[in-house]
């Protein structure tokens, strides 16, 4: 009977010395692992969605064109609409780049932080910019300003104002994005590093 025991205890000895810490953080550095692949697997495709939509945008608007018995206009023909085509491209670029880095498995460090972190803010102010612009011109060649002499032309130019209005409504999808990816790269930032001090 004492033998028994013994070996009960010896087998719940064995057991308890091959959960021994080394091992428990094995498989805690196992988890983290499993976590940060699924992490970064995830922001790689958040940063994928935007750059299909800014080119899908920028398309729509370099087609957006019509001609008819009252003349014609182009997106070329306003700023605003210029403006939008630019930094879709721009962000387009960024979201291709910026997804290659994070599909990257390598360590964070802290200058590759705050890269991410300082171009996500700066282009998240460039796409909103663009869409904000675009918006009201747009609401400008709906309702006409009176005060300026800008006569409204989408009565005259619905398919043009279509496309306009298309592609600012898939501009602001990309600013939700990238508002998105700021507070990701501000919170892997802030959370393993502390902000900088003078």
């Amino acid at each position: 009977m004492e033998k028994s025991t013994e070996k009960g205890n010896g087998v719940s000895g064995g057991a308890a010395a091959s959960r021994s810490p080394m091992a428990l953080m094995g498989s805690s550095r196992y988890e983290n692992e499993e976590l940060d692949t699924g992490m970064r697997t995830a922001e790689t495709m958040l940063r994928l969605v935007p750059m299909a939509l800014c080119v899908a945008a920028l398309v729509v608007m370099l087609k957006n064109s019509q001609s008819n018995e009252f003349g014609s206009v182009s997106y070329s023909d306003l700023g605003a609409f210029r403006y939008l085509v630019h930094a879709n491209g721009i962000c387009a670029g960024y979201s291709f780049l910026s997804a290659i880095i994070a599909a990257m498995p390598r360590p964070s460090t802290m200058p590759r932080a705050w890269t991410l972190f300082l171009l996500d803010q700066i282009l998240t102010y460039i796409i909103l910019a663009a869409g904000a612009v675009s918006t009201e011109v747009l609401y400008l060649t709906n309702k006409g300003d009176a005060a300026v002499t800008w006569s409204a032309a989408c009565g005259t130019f619905a398919s043009f104002c279509h496309k306009a209005t298309t592609s600012i409504i898939i501009t602001f999808v990309v600013v939700a994005c990238y508002a998105a990816l700021s507070l990701i790269s501000s919170y892997r930032l802030f959370s393993k590093y502390d902000a900088p001090v003078n």
